[in-house]
């Protein structure tokens, strides 16, 4: 049996091991955990740094591409009439109603003749009474000139006759334009078509007035030609300059899903409309009009409308996705007075957009400072793949299209462009940068259902 100090000495041994264990384990612990947060490190350097960056590409193609500009507007016949009352009476006959075809010179409503064939009537009374004046002065006027001749009447006589001869013409030619008048204002009071068209609109109905008047228009109807439709669209004032008369348009028309009609620029405004003035909204746009020509039976007037007008088409053109082309600092001296000229397009495409995509498009890159204003080293790039290499290479662009854009120096046909991710190609991606090109997952193939 070990005696009380025997024991002692041994619990204090058991104790010194246990906490020698214990060291141990804390040691294993930090030092686990310092490899854990070295890995992590490295992991991330080699994100930033070494890691090949996962892209998508694109080749340079050739062939043709259409520059386009877009405008919204109204359907409306290119020969509209609005027929209006010359002269103010009650509306007694309406003899069209909306839809009906009518031809040039067809009677369309009868205003209330009774006052204008009395006028006519007086008009024609008082050229009789002028007529008979004017034969009583001449002979007046013979007689007094005979006695004269013969010393028989004073100069003063004379004169006299030959002044109330003068003032009979005078009163004749006066009653000569009266009659003229009133049968014109009668003559009005019957409304007729002055083209073969089709009533689109009937603003009045029988037994109301009609304020005849020539300086204000009291439209009755409206006559179109339904033959002869266009688009009256309004453009960007920053997209108009591109526009030319001649340029061909593809029309798409909201209430005819799925149709597309060719159309042809006739008339380009010279004064501008100007919506929101003063406001952050303000729009500045003109009038582009495009005659159909290809039309359609159900195409009315009134109806919304969209244009594409293709204002320029280059065949053999070497092109791009437009998402490929990205904006970045340039350090060749070289280069800066290309990308001077690039600085002020894209000034107008800042002003001209409406939405933040442009100035997404200019965002500086991360890391880097920022700037109030765009630089004037900055050029227009893409970023060519060769063996897994990005490089960046600057490049003078053409026209563009919806979805790409011309390449006119700097790039080769079957070249692999960068095309995305957007956030990679406008940020993160630099020249000289290891990329993994990502490929597209094949999309599965439905199971046929078993039996």
């Amino acid at each position: 049996m070990a005696s009380p100090a025997v024991a002692q000495e041994t619990g204090g041994i058991e104790t010194r091991q246990e906490s020698g264990m214990s060291g141990k384990k804390k040691l294993f612990l930090i030092a686990g955990a310092l490899v854990v947060l070295l890995v992590i490190v490295l992991v991330n350097l080699k994100r930033q740094g070494g890691g090949a960056v996962e892209v998508t590409v694109e080749k340079v193609k050739r062939g043709s591409i259409t520059q386009t500009v877009a405008g919204t507007g109204k359907v409306q016949p290119e020969v509209e009439v609005k027929i209006s009352a010359f002269v103010a009476g009650e509306i007694k006959k309406i003899y069209v109603r909306e839809g009906d075809l009518v031809k040039k010179g067809q009677i369309l409503a009868e205003l209330d003749r009774e006052r204008y064939v009395a006028a006519l009537d007086r008009a024609e009374s008082n050229l009789r009474s002028a007529e008979a004046q004017l034969k009583k002065a001449r002979a007046d006027y013979d007689r007094i000139k005979e006695l004269f001749d013969r010393n028989l009447a004073s100069r003063a006589e004379l004169e006299s006759a030959e002044a109330n001869l003068q003032l009979a013409h005078s009163q004749l030619e006066q009653a000569q334009a009266s009659l003229r008048e009133a049968r014109d204002s009668l003559s009005k009071t019957r409304l007729v078509s002055p083209i073969d068209g089709i009533v689109t609109r009937l603003n009045k109905e029988e037994g109301e007035i009609a304020l005849g008047s020539q300086f204000q228009a009291d439209v009755i109807m409206t006559v179109a030609d339904l033959s002869k439709m266009e688009v009256r669209a309004e453009v960007d004032e920053n997209d108009v300059v591109l526009v030319s008369v001649g340029d061909r348009a593809r029309i798409e028309v909201d209430a005819l899903p799925d149709t597309v009609l060719e159309g042809r620029v006739t008339e380009i405004a010279h004064s501008a409309t100007t919506r929101g003035q003063g406001t952050a909204e303000e729009v500045t746009n003109f009038e582009v009009r495009v005659a159909v020509v290809s039309s359609h039976p159900k195409l009315r007037p009134g109806m919304s409308a969209t244009v594409d007008i293709e204002t320029a088409t280059h065949d053999s053109a070497l092109y791009v996705p437009i998402q490929c082309v990205t904006a970045r600092e340039v350090s060749d001296s070289t280069l800066l007075a290309l990308a001077e000229k690039q600085q002020k397009k894209w000034e107008r495409e800042r002003r001209a957009s409406r939405d933040q995509s442009v100035d997404e498009f200019f965002e500086e890159p991360a890391g880097t400072a920022q700037k109030t204003g765009p630089k004037k080293n900055v050029a227009e790039v893409v970023f060519v793949v060769e063996n897994g290499i990005a490089k960046m290479v600057p490049v003078r662009t053409g026209i563009s299209s919806e979805t790409e854009v011309e390449i006119l120096s700097g790039l080769s046909e079957g070249q692999q462009v960068v095309s995305g991710p957007y956030r990679v190609l406008s940020q993160q991606l630099r020249d000289g940068m290891k990329v993994k090109i990502r490929t597209e997952r094949p999309e599965k193939k439905p199971s046929a259902k078993r039996s």
